[in-house]
């Protein structure tokens, strides 16, 4: 966390990831164009959507390897890190590693996107510099001890964006310039931005269940909508490990329900939860808390 000593951080002006973004959104556009287009491209971008954002970024790279909510099988926890990676957000160790410093210092000088510094930079601004902190190699190392040393994951971080080349090509084959319009630029873009409003919309708006200070994350429910459930950040924020970030009903975590799946397979294991106490006044006083109930196989709600 800051304090008054805390040095001030170099921040470096980052051409390369400018560039990255505007190729990206500048492809994108050629969604309008009706060369571009195809029904089944639409399709594809829907279902990489859900497999990359959801599956790949909510529940491989956050759920899983940043907080550790759940076991997977070598092989299963592999292939949803892998979709992380083919959302091209960087690597996993860099991703986890700025996530949990993230954690660390919520919304202070010692956090990579702080709300505190307003919405666009939490929401993109910060990506276009390099942070003598939050992007140094051996500091992200050190916060991401438990895998980094994996060469699988190494793998996955040094060639992120060739991965996606990769893909493109492979689309380009199947199914022409529009798949690789819609199932790479459009899909990136939209993930992207959901993504991003997790750190800056879901820290503006929306209502707090557990006042945390200093810490402005929210729950807002069209960011909970858009990013797969991860828009209950309030919930999230004061109960990091838990593998469920909607904790109410109307709180629609649509990657607790893939989670649930794999638990009725037998393939997700030790799932941690956030429960609600038993509490009759609960809803005329938005502070009670839930107890934290931590290594306990649930069902589906």
């Amino acid at each position: 966390m800051t304090t008054e000593s805390t040095p001030d951080y170099l921040l470096k002006f980052n051409p390369i990831a400018l560039s990255h973004f505007i190729v990206i959104h500048g492809m994108a556009l050629f969604a309008f164009f009706p060369f571009a287009f195809s029904w089944s491209a639409v399709a594809l971008m829907f279902f990489m959507y859900w497999l990359t954002a959801s599956i790949g970024i909510c529940l491989g790279y956050h759920r899983y390897l940043t907080h550790r909510g759940f076991t997977l099988p070598k092989w299963l926890a592999y292939f949803v890190v892998f979709c992380g990676t083919l959302a091209c957000q960087n690597g996993p160790i860099k991703w986890v590693g700025q996530h949990r410093i993230h954690h660390a210092g919520s919304d202070t000088i010692e956090d990579p996107h702080s709300a505190e510094k307003g919405f666009w930079w939490s929401h993109v601004t910060w990506m276009l510099f390099n942070h003598s902190k939050f992007d140094d190699k051996k500091i992200l190392s050190d916060y991401t001890k438990d895998f980094s040393d994996d060469k699988f994951y190494k793998f996955l971080d040094k060639y992120f964006v060739l991965i996606q080349v990769v893909l493109g090509l492979i689309f380009l084959q199947i199914g022409g310039f529009p798949w690789v319009v819609w199932g790479v630029f459009v899909r990136l873009v939209i993930a992207y931005h959901s993504t991003w409003l997790v750190n800056s919309a879901a820290h503006t708006f929306g209502y707090v269940t557990f006042p945390l200070k200093g810490d402005l994350s929210t729950n807002c429910w069209w960011v909970g909508l858009l990013a797969w459930g991860e828009g209950w950040h309030n919930n999230h924020h004061a109960f990091p490990k838990s593998a469920r970030h909607g904790l109410r009903p109307w709180e629609i975590d649509m990657t607790w329900w893939a989670l649930c799946f794999l638990e009725k397979l037998g393939l997700a294991k030790d799932i941690k939860v956030a429960k609600l106490l038993p509490n009759p006044a609960h809803e005329e006083n938005e502070s009670s808390e839930p107890a934290f109930i931590g290594k306990i196989v649930t069902q589906a709600a």
